[in-house]
């Protein structure tokens, strides 16, 4: 997804929940933090933005992104990108993360400012979903000098997760600096 793209969920997503303020917390989050020509392509290839609204304790709101810019709606066929309602208990985040929060706006956002996840917050995310994406995602980001590992670390122990799993993401966010540094 292109900052372009993302700015276009984000205004889409302000008029339909007639809000003027959202929270990013999928990896579109990113591009408030570089400029999309630093990025690397792992960092850009997915087509929806994660939308978390403000004060949606039922869902509701949620709902209505899913129903109206979501995976096959209108909004999707005719753009080609979409978002995703998502919920607060959707990402795993270090303690404070919302004091950390990037605010993004600009005329093409129409008004609505997007509060991007900090990018350290966001591979914690990602490190813990433990996808293959997410995985990718982070050591590209590692790659490229974009994150530090031991930012990354240093969230993690603020991170509401087992010590087993913290281990386990540690040696490997400690893996992928190793590898970027080379032999």
């Amino acid at each position: 997804m292109k900052r372009s793209e993302l700015e276009h969920i984000i205004r889409a997503t302000g008029s339909i929940l007639g809000e003027d303020t959202v929270i990013i917390v999928g990896s579109q989050a990113i591009l408030a933090s570089r400029p999309e020509e630093e990025l690397p392509p792992a960092a850009m290839r997915s087509l929806e933005g994660d939308v978390l609204p403000l004060d949606d304790r039922d869902g509701v709101k949620a709902d209505l992104i899913d129903g109206a810019l979501g995976e096959l709606s209108l909004f999707d066929s005719t753009h080609g990108i979409h978002a995703d309602g998502v919920s607060a208990s959707t990402s795993i985040l270090p303690a404070l993360w919302r004091d950390r929060l990037i605010a993004y706006s600009n005329p093409n956002t129409n008004g609505v400012t997007a509060l991007c996840l900090e990018r350290h917050d966001l591979c914690v995310a990602k490190l813990v979903a433990n996808r293959d994406k997410d995985r990718e995602f982070v050591r590209a980001l590692i790659g490229k000098d974009i994150v530090d590992v031991d930012i990354i670390i240093s969230r993690l122990a603020l991170t509401d997760i087992s010590d087993e799993l913290r281990d386990q993401i540690t040696a490997r966010v400690r893996a992928y600096g190793q590898a970027q540094c080379g032999p």
